[in-house]
């Protein structure tokens, strides 16, 4: 179905009658999971286009009041939590405007302070302490399964790349990662898809973090993935200092950076040069980290 500013409006006046009278505006480019429409000045409409993303309104919604207070950034202020209605057949969400453009390597105004803003963002959100319970709804791969559950489609891929990239150096990444001991520690909380499509800037800052759909408690390497698509070879050692990850866990932060960049780029970058240009950058950056360790 069509998921457009009048369905969204039907759903407001049915559950939340409130903010019903309030101006729409679709956000541009909310990214492939998620249409997002502005409500109003100061709120902001989240519906997931497919059952990839279900759950994740329920999951966001429960969690977030109890994280935000803890995190050195803002985050989405859960607002209201919609339901199934109008022909629509998810959970979908209202929450707090969070002004801000989507950040890039280009815009930073400082990337060594960017640097450390997501190293303590991240260190910060490792030591809340783990819920007493599995964290319910959508993407629990994103943070619980280990490496060894994309062995066989990251050798696929790097194979399918080896004309692009150096297959052999890629190789050496992903074997020293299914190598390093794995997280025996008590799961921390963890973003999930910590990337720069989920950060916010105001002025080429850091100003927020956003789409915590993927959010719950595993292996901290999944996060690490940023130091790879944001930060750079002068960059990644202050993020690296501020973090302070054991070596294990950095090395296994390269295997996430690597078989998560090859899975977009063998998927979408012949197609969409947005994703090209950003998982290009993002392997290159592995392989740059693995030629200077």
């Amino acid at each position: 179905m069509t998921i457009d500013s009048a369905l969204v409006g039907r759903l407001l006046a049915a559950q939340f009658p409130q903010w019903a009278e309030l101006p729409l505006t679709l956000v541009e480019q909310a990214g492939s999971d998620h249409i997002i429409h502005r409500l109003g000045e100061t709120m902001s409409v989240r519906l997931p286009r497919s059952d990839w993303a279900d759950g994740e309104a329920t999951k966001q919604h429960t969690w977030l009041r109890q994280l935000a207070p803890r995190l050195p950034l803002p985050v989405p202020e859960p607002l209201g939590l919609g339901t199934p209605g109008c022909g629509y057949q998810w959970n979908w969400s209202v929450t707090r405007w969070l002004d801000g453009t989507t950040a890039t390597v280009e815009g930073l105004t400082d990337p060594n302070l960017t640097a450390r803003q997501l190293a303590e963002f991240l260190r910060a959100l490792h030591e809340i302490p783990p819920a007493g319970e599995l964290v319910p709804g959508a993407h629990p791969e994103l943070v619980r399964a280990p490496l060894t559950d994309r062995d066989k489609a990251t050798r696929a891929a790097i194979e399918a790349v080896a004309g692009v990239f150096d297959a052999a150096a890629m190789t050496e990444v992903w074997d020293n990662a299914l190598r390093a001991p794995a997280w025996e520690r008590e799961p921390v909380w963890c973003h999930g898809d910590f990337h720069t499509g989920n950060l916010l800037t105001v002025d080429g800052r850091l100003s927020a973090v956003i789409d915590f759909g993927g959010v719950g408690m595993g292996d901290p390497a999944c996060d690490l993935v940023i130091a790879y698509t944001l930060l750079s070879a002068t960059t990644r050692p202050v993020f690296r200092s501020v973090l302070g990850p054991d070596d294990a866990t950095w090395t296994r932060g390269m295997g996430w950076a690597l078989a998560t960049g090859l899975n977009a780029y063998t998927s979408h970058a012949a197609t969409d040069p947005h994703v090209a240009r950003q998982t290009t950058r993002q392997l290159t950056e592995v392989l740059t980290e693995h030629t200077a360790s």
